[in-house]
């Protein structure tokens, strides 16, 4: 099937950068949407940036102007660069991709990484 990988993530300081890269792979025809969630303690997930294969981007309001997000179509691969980091973005950040499997359709199928823990110290 499909796997999805995380990883970066770790500890910094708060002001400091991290990167997070995620590769999906597997019997994949084409990726269309690929994304990254956050989830803190006690909290729900929430989509933190997501990029459409033509290089269409959204952020969460309290990301924008800080974290950046681009994508590798050719190594179904995508990034997430954080920059100026809060206490507050302190959580476990998941990536997913929307896949299609099957050639000539255009049904999805989502997958979802492991999760990589990001930690933001004051």
């Amino acid at each position: 099937q499909v796997q999805v990988v995380e990883s970066g993530g770790g500890l910094v300081q708060a002001g400091g950068s991290l990167g997070l890269s995620c590769a999906a792979s597997g019997r994949i025809v084409s990726i269309n949407v690929m994304g990254w969630y956050r989830q803190a303690p006690g909290k729900q997930r929430e989509l933190v940036a997501r990029i459409i294969r033509g290089g269409s981007t959204n952020y969460a309001d309290s990301v924008k102007g800080r974290f950046t997000i681009s994508r590798d179509n050719a190594n179904n691969t995508v990034y997430l660069q954080m920059n100026s980091l809060k206490p507050e973005d302190t959580a476990v950040y998941y990536c997913n991709a929307d896949v299609v499997l099957i050639p000539y359709t255009t049904q999805e199928y989502r997958y979802w990484g492991q999760g990589t823990q990001v930690t933001v110290s004051s």
